[in-house]
């Protein structure tokens, strides 16, 4: 019996996600079925936890299953499972709306080349509405375990969906797929089995299926799949192909994953753990909040997900895949789990398994490696700030730009740098900017080029974090070419050290105007050691924020602390000559605001006063003429 209907709309959102997926992943059909048996297992492993604490739940019902049947006739699949189910604001939330952040996001990123945005789909997650590939029509039942009234959704993709009461609905979730006409062969026994055997193997529960014999369907249920959870499998016993399903399975990504780490570990505490590494990054990479990528299990029962507890610190968010241990109890709580030294020793020794392998893939398949990289890299950068402890192995995997090659692709890591640093170089030298051409376009470059001393270019916003928390690495300390004193002297000759003494003696008294010009606005003003062929540069306090950083601050409406640059001058440009002779006070103040300004804008700052810099610049032009 039903009551209540209600037909309703889709978000925007969904229509735009139904219409790509149905008309993007016609070469990947079959995922349909593998998404749904995951969703029936984890809804069976979901019902599992909630039952530690309230065995009601299982309705004398515990043997915890996922079915599929099929129909050749009326050309229906069938899908379900008598897991934990949904109350009817659940599958609002689940199967109405798309209740992930960043959707709208991720849509923008469309192309409309159906190739090019299937990839974009396996990113943010294929699931339920993959049922659309293959069905024009697709009804759900569910009813929560513990609740009375059932509720059933409906829809045909085109108009909405329908919603209504359902009284005796059975525990979990039911999922019946109403076959396009051109998919309805998909509704045969030996193709389904082939496709559960192909995806769905590892499932640690059983997928089960009528037994056939001669063509005949029976009423007896038989297992498709083995059933075994396959972490605890050992490693010889476990082929590539099904690592990679059980990747899909456990991450909902469609592409395979990169690289992968299983272990046993054995002694004071004991698990299992099975880490991946996914080959694209998924679209809400930069949301630190949404951890999802482990789940826990004790004793191959799931517990819950990271999101929850914190295994893996979120600068390794990207990772996926399962942890199971033998030592926590069944009936573990969250409260338990905080600070726990099971739970310690488990996440300690994941991240150690995790920059494992990422240091031998750095170390033995650099392609590879870059490949990462690419999709990873600024997330990685966050682990020296949050990662005290494994700061120094963090370091060996990071990659940036440097002056030693015009490509922005970062591909130098500090070991790379460090052994190629010239005699008598004890520092490892890097700039910070908002764009890649910024940082390689900076005149404070200008002295490191001409005596050859290789620079690192960071463009990401992540580096500012990145060097305010990796101060050395190797013994040697990170030293910015634009914030505080430059010491070149053990890189210089004796030659070099009195031509620049002659140069700051001949050019002391306009230094002294200069600082006279411009009271108030700048902290100092000196002659330049960076300067080769520009005529100014701002430069920062040891511990000063970037400029363009600053900007960004403010315009995000946070309070930046007031600061004053240093200006360095180069006295042997045309522009400070020139300025050298002016005789009218006026004009050579203006000149030297003209000097500051153009250094500010250099940096990737903000003028205070972009209408007055305007005007200074075209009467000093004018004057000129």
């Amino acid at each position: 019996m039903t009551v209540n209907k209600e037909n309703l709309q889709f978000q925007t959102e969904v229509n735009q996600l139904l219409h790509l997926m149905i008309h993007s992943l016609y070469s990947n059909k079959e995922i349909f079925l593998r998404e749904l048996i995951s969703n029936g297992s984890d809804a069976c492993d979901k019902l599992r936890f909630e039952a530690i604490g309230n065995d009601s739940l299982y309705e004398n019902d515990g043997d915890l299953r996922v079915e599929v049947e099929f129909d050749a006739q009326a050309g229906t699949i069938t899908v379900r499972d008598n897991g934990i189910g949904m109350s009817r604001d659940e599958v609002v939330a689940n199967i109405g709306t798309i209740a992930k952040s960043g959707t709208k996001e991720f849509l923008s990123k469309l192309t409309g080349d159906q190739q090019k945005d299937s990839h974009l789909i396996g990113q943010f997650g294929v699931g339920f509405y993959s049922s659309f590939i293959v069905a024009d029509k697709v009804t759900l039942t569910t009813r929560r375990a513990g609740s009375t009234e059932g509720v059933r959704w409906e829809s045909d993709a085109q108009s909405g969906y329908s919603l209504e009461q359902v009284e005796k609905a059975t525990r979990g979730t039911e999922i019946v797929l109403h076959l396009k006409e051109d998919e309805k062969l998909l509704a045969d026994g030996w193709r389904l089995r082939n496709i559960i055997r192909q995806y769905s193997d590892h499932i640690p529960l059983p997928v089960n299926m009528r037994k056939t014999e001669a063509g005949e369907i029976k009423d007896e249920w038989e297992t498709v799949n083995k059933a075994n959870a396959l972490w605890t499998r050992s490693k010889s016993d476990v082929k590539d192909e099904e690592y990679q399903e059980f990747y899909k399975h456990v991450s909902h990504d469609w592409e395979d994953a990169l690289a992968w780490s299983h272990n046993r570990v054995e002694g004071k505490y004991e698990y299992t753990s099975l880490l991946y590494l996914p080959s694209k990054a998924p679209f809400d990479l930069f949301d630190r909040d949404n951890t999802h990528g482990l789940k826990l299990y004790v004793q191959r029962v799931f517990i819950m997900e990271d999101k929850e507890f914190k295994l893996m610190p979120r600068y390794l968010r990207f990772v996926r895949g399962v942890l199971d241990s033998a030592d926590l109890p069944l009936n573990v709580s969250r409260e338990i789990l905080q600070g726990n030294k099971i739970i310690e020793n488990m996440k300690s020794g994941s991240v150690k398994k995790v920059l494992g392998l990422l240091e031998n893939m750095a170390a033995n398949e650099p392609e590879k490696y870059q490949s990462f990289w690419k999709e990873f890299g600024k997330v990685l950068k966050e682990g020296p700030g949050e990662d005290f402890g494994n700061r120094e192995e963090i370091a060996k995997l990071l990659r940036f730009a440097s002056t030693l090659d015009d490509n922005a692709e970062q591909k130098v890591s500090l070991t790379d740098y460090i052994s190629r640093m010239k005699e008598g170089q004890d520092k490892i030298y890097y700039i910070t900017a908002d764009t890649h051409t910024a940082a390689k376009n900076s005149p404070h470059l200008e002295v490191f080029r001409k005596k050859g001393i290789e620079v690192l270019l960071l463009s990401d916003r992540v580096d500012e974090w990145l060097v305010q928390h990796l101060m050395e690495f190797d013994g040697k300390s990170l030293q910015s070419v634009a914030k505080g004193a430059l010491d070149l002297s053990k890189l210089e000759t004796e030659e070099d050290k009195k031509e620049q003494e002659k140069v700051e003696a001949e050019a002391k008294n306009m230094v002294e105007q200069i600082k006279k010009a411009l009271d108030g606005k700048v902290e100092d003003v000196k002659v330049s050691h960076r300067l080769t062929s520009s005529p100014s540069c701002i430069v920062l306090g040891d511990h000063d924020m970037a400029l363009y950083m600053q900007q960004l601050l403010k315009q995000a409406g946070h309070e930046m602390p007031s600061t004053k640059p240093t200006l360095e001058i180069n006295p042997t440009h045309p522009l400070l000559k020139r300025m050298e002779a002016e005789t009218d006070d006026d004009r050579f103040a203006e000149w030297a605001s003209v000097l500051l300004d153009q250094a500010i804008l250099a940096e990737g700052g903000q003028l205070e006063d972009p209408a007055g810099f305007v005007h200074r610049l075209n009467g000093l032009m004018l004057a000129m003429v």
